[in-house]
């Protein structure tokens, strides 16, 4: 009995290698090409190129944020951001860290073509990229805070002249902005492996390298010549993101290079702090000139248009209200000269209202968001112009004798048409009118010239022109 079971179970047994021998090839003919399609799959996954060139404001900060989401649903396997900046704001800096950390594409930041640098708000998004690259001839560093406000750029000399008595003398603003930056890129330095020491150097000292030193401080990753160079160097490189671990195949990727759309382009134009002012101008005036001459409709649709898209502009932007009223005051007062002449010294005032307000303007001192000293001393000279020559019109009108109106009656000549007791019609200016007279009796009869001394509503009081004529006869 046992000799059976045995002998059953080792044909069982051979039975069961012999299936496995032959689904073996079959399993592999399957599966080969099923790993070759996952592998074909993620090569043909595509490389997001994002450039980002000049000062870094809500407009480049939007195209980056939505060209990250873009990357994510076409389910890009790297997404590069090439950076050739000076700085900009820091809300716009921080809204694209905050959408890099939370991307579940890998971003890498390229400081390129050779000549770009990523300084100021540059520095933080290339410590903030999950892999940092620099081409050569490139440069990153300088990130010190910008002193917001009036008189920031003395406040920071003073500070630096007063900084060798004591940490003391520095303004309890200037230390909290150096402290909260500081204390951000050294995490972002931590969350990325990065030279530590030196991030912090470059905010509380301002310092900068090039690209060989920036690779030797292990500042960054790596350097490469273009973005080709670059995806060469990274093919096979492991990637921890926040969806996971990404392991890179992008040598010979296809590129996909993101543009500034219309709404970018738009968002960039209406968010220079010169456009904005403009159109705060022009939508002022519009409104002012409607108010003046209802009906017009045209002055009150573009200022109203106007007048919004400067708000909308400015909301985005780090703005001064005390500037901003001193710009409104001034339109104001300028306005106001056209109407009411004082002999300038409304318009003056508006002047120096709109002046000193446009200068407070932009509560900042980041390169490429200030507004030019030349456009305001042009648009409170054209303002002041305009409206000088406008009162200037409005006086000489004012000279002239009135030719309509109520007014435009009183010595007119009118010829009577019928009397009756204590009045009469007379036809004035071609006009049928009911006259009368100051003394009941002195009414001349039909045909009679009359001259009008006075008006009374829709009466006119009238005198005789031959009684006139004759008394100055004798």
């Amino acid at each position: 009995m046992k000799t059976s079971l045995v002998i059953c179970w080792r044909t069982c047994g051979q039975f069961v290698q012999a299936v496995l021998r032959g689904l073996l090839p079959l399993l592999l003919m399957l599966g080969w090409p099923l790993a070759s399609l996952n592998a074909a799959a993620a090569a043909a996954a595509p490389v997001v190129v994002i450039p980002l060139k000049g000062a870094i404001g809500p407009a480049s900060a939007d195209f980056v944020v939505r060209a990250l989401a873009r990357a994510a649903d076409e389910h890009a396997q790297l997404a590069v951001l090439q950076l050739d900046t000076p700085g900009g704001l820091d809300l716009s800096m921080r809204s694209i860290i905050q959408a890099i950390l939370a991307s579940p594409v890998p971003v890498a930041a390229f400081i390129a073509p050779s000549g770009a640098r990523a300084a100021s708000a540059g520095t933080y998004i290339t410590y903030a990229s999950h892999i940092a690259a620099m081409a050569p001839g490139t440069n990153l560093g300088a990130a010190s805070p910008v002193q917001l406000g009036m008189g920031g750029a003395e406040r920071e000399r003073s500070g630096a002249s007063k900084s060798a008595s004591g940490a003391d003398a520095q303004s309890t603003e200037t230390r909290k902005q150096m402290q909260d930056a500081a204390a951000y890129i050294r995490g972002l330095a931590q969350l990325r492996g990065r030279n530590v020491q030196w991030a912090e150097r470059a905010v509380r000292e301002a310092v900068a390298l090039s690209a060989s030193e920036a690779l030797e401080q292990k500042v960054i990753d790596l350097t490469a010549t273009d973005i080709p160079d670059l995806l060469a160097k990274l093919d096979g490189r492991h990637v921890q993101t926040a969806s996971g671990a990404h392991v890179l195949a992008t040598r010979g990727a296809p590129l996909v290079v993101l543009q500034p759309d219309w709404r970018s382009r738009f968002l960039a134009m209406i968010t220079d702090p010169s456009v904005a002012l403009i159109l705060m101008m022009i939508g002022m005036y519009g409104l002012f000139f409607e108010f003046a001459n209802p009906g017009m409709v045209l002055p009150g649709v573009a200022g109203a248009i106007c007048l919004l898209v400067g708000l909308f502009a400015l909301q985005l932007l780090p703005v001064s209200f005390v500037g901003l009223g001193l710009i409104v005051l001034g339109l104001g007062f300028l306005v106001a000269e056209m109407f009411l002449p004082t002999f300038g010294s409304l318009g003056i005032g508006g002047v120096i209202a709109f002046a000193i307000g446009a200068l407070m303007l932009i509560d900042t001192d980041v390169p490429g968001f200030g507004v030019p000293v030349g456009l305001v001393i042009g648009l409170a000279l054209f303002s002041a112009l305009f409206v000088f020559a406008v009162s200037g019109v409005a006086l000489k009108a004012r000279r002239r004798p009135v030719v309509s109106g109520g007014e435009a009656m009183l010595g007119s000549i009118g010829v009577m048409l019928t009397r009756d007791v204590g009045s009469g019609w007379a036809r004035v200016h071609g006009e049928r009118w009911r006259v009368r007279t100051a003394a009941p009796d002195t009414l001349p009869g039909e045909g009679a010239r009359v001259r009008v001394i006075a008006r009374q509503g829709l009466t006119l009081t009238v005198e005789p022109l031959e009684s006139e004529s004759s008394a100055g006869h004798s």
